[in-house]
Formats: C-alpha cells, structure tokens, sequence
C-alpha cells in the first residue's frame, strides 16, 4: 500500500486551491481529482450523481443536514429520499472509497473532501493546506464570480463555515490547523505560479526528482 504519491489539498475559499493543485498535478505529471470524485462515487454507488453534488463538502449528518435545510427555508427531504439516500455518512464512505481506489491506482493531487484523513498512515501521502488573506479572497471570488465585496465576503464566510463543519465532522480535526498537514502555506503572498513552484519543489526534495515516477 502507498506505492503512488497522494497530494491532498485543503483550502479556504478563494485561496486558488483548485487552480493551484490542477497546475501541480499537470507539473508534476499526476492525476487531478475534484468534482470528478463526486462523479466516480456516483458510479460506484449507483446514487445519481445529484445526491452527491448537494452533499460535496457539507458539514452533516442527513438529520442535522435536513434541520439546516428548513431553517433556510428550503425543502426538505421526503421520507423516501431521506430513506433511499441519506444520511450523509453513506454518500461520504464511497467518496472515501473512490479516494483511497484513486491513490492506488496511480499518483495523484485530490482537493479537500477530508482526503487527507482518509489516507492518513499511508506511506506516501502529503497533506497541504492553502490559506489567504480575507481581503485577498475576497478581490479573487468577487472577480471570478462578478459579484460586490460584500457578497463576495459573506459567501467566503459561509463556504468556509461548511468546510470547516464537514472535515470536523467526519475526522474529529480542525479544519486549517498547521499540526493536521504536512504543509501549511499562505497562498496570497505569491503568484499562483510560484506557489505551485514552491510545492512541487517541496515534493521533489522528500519524494525525489519524479516523485510521479
């Protein structure tokens, strides 16, 4: 087990994080994985693939998840869809599922879906979380997403707030703390290309020149 390098990628909203590791992987030679879990856990399970994008990354249990949804005012599920698809911890064992089967089958960068935990104990796997100042997020997400500052801030917020709830519901860790990663690294003091510069240089010193190979 561990014969292919994992990156896995935490990342507060709006630190680049999706854009960073798919720019590492493609560096590095190796397979990029993000929404594309989403899609293989569907497949696997036989759970369309819907299911799994309301869940991706949310904080809960199906009970807790279904009372947050009322308290927004959205509608909740029925008794057949809560039964045929929740809770939540069974849409999350098969993206854990397809993670451990993605680190296996060849090297690797996935981004968050606690991948980090998941193949924690394994021999090469290096865990990365990518940080920014607020100020910093907030110019990128109200630029990438056309949206005011004080949109962009509040959705920032909420976006963390539901990252931060599902890593610790599912690992018992703080979601961001530098003692849960290998590496913790300020994304906004750099330019996307030295920051993926900096990790791949990272992991050709621990993991040698091709650490792909």
């Amino acid at each position: 087990m561990g014969n292919h390098l994992a990156v896995c990628i935490g990342r507060q909203f709006g630190s680049g994080g999706r854009e960073i590791g798919r720019l590492v992987a493609a560096k590095m030679g190796m397979e990029f994985y993000d929404k594309a879990l989403l899609k293989e856990a569907a497949k696997k399970s036989g759970i369309v693939e819907e299911m799994f994008e309301k869940a991706d990354e949310k904080p809960t249990s199906s009970l807790l998840y279904s009372l947050s949804m009322a308290a927004t005012g959205s509608k909740a599920p029925t008794f057949n869809e809560y039964t045929a698809y929740m809770p939540n911890d069974r849409l999350q064992n098969y993206i854990s599922q397809v993670i451990r089967e993605a680190a296996e089958k060849s090297p690797c960068v996935i981004i968050g879906r606690c991948a980090d935990y998941v193949l924690r104990g394994r021999e090469k796997t290096f865990s990365l979380f990518l940080h920014a100042e607020l100020e910093t997020r907030i110019g990128r997400i109200a630029k990438k997403q056309n949206l005011d500052e004080d949109a962009a801030r509040a959705l920032i917020r909420k976006t963390d707030r539901s990252r931060a709830n599902y890593y610790s519901f599912y690992t018992d860790r703080d979601w961001g703390a530098a003692d849960n990663y290998d590496m913790a690294l300020n994304a906004g003091r750099f330019s996307v290309d030295q920051t993926v510069d900096t990790i791949c240089r990272v992991l050709q010193q621990l993991y040698g020149e091709n650490p792909a190979g």
